[in-house]
């Protein structure tokens, strides 16, 4: 029985979900939960649980705090929206190049990268934490280490 004032509709319960992680940080899903309440929807955090496993949603760091996030492969990625803030070091060993990031920021600041054909990347792997990133000619690896240093760190 729904009770007086309160939103049973699924789809509009999912589309406030992806709006409020996309434009507000939580960092429990008892957080999200007491946000969607007050929006009138009916929820309770094992609801809450199944639906962010659904849509994928990660922990991430975010200016020192773990929050909720959805997953950035829809998301256009660009240097200046604070991705730079999640790289840690960059450094090489004359074949390959190693990103160290945040942890769950890696596929991230790799897709920053793979979305820059005109680097000289032949691809990158990510992991959680860490990116490894295969030149496109290993003569020319010292100055891919500093453009990526560049649009990564602003080196």
């Amino acid at each position: 029985m729904k009770k007086k004032g309160l939103n049973t509709d699924k789809t509009a319960l999912i589309m406030a979900l992806q709006s409020m992680l996309h434009y507000e940080a939580f960092e429990t899903q008892e957080e999200i939960c007491h946000a969607l309440r007050k929006k009138g929807f009916e929820v309770t955090q094992v609801t809450i649980s199944r639906l962010m496993n659904k849509l994928g949603a990660i922990k991430m760091n975010e200016n020192q705090r773990m929050v909720y996030r959805l997953p950035v492969e829809m998301i256009s990625v660009t240097a200046d929206n604070a991705l730079t803030k999640l790289v840690l070091n960059i450094t090489h060993n004359e074949m390959l190049i190693v990103i160290r990031v945040t942890p769950g920021a890696a596929q991230l600041v790799a897709r920053l990268l793979d979305q820059r054909p005109s680097l000289g990347i032949l691809g990158t792997i990510a992991g959680d934490d860490t990116i490894l990133v295969v030149p496109e000619k290993v003569a020319k690896i010292s100055q891919l280490v500093k453009e990526v240093s560049t649009l990564l760190l602003g080196e």
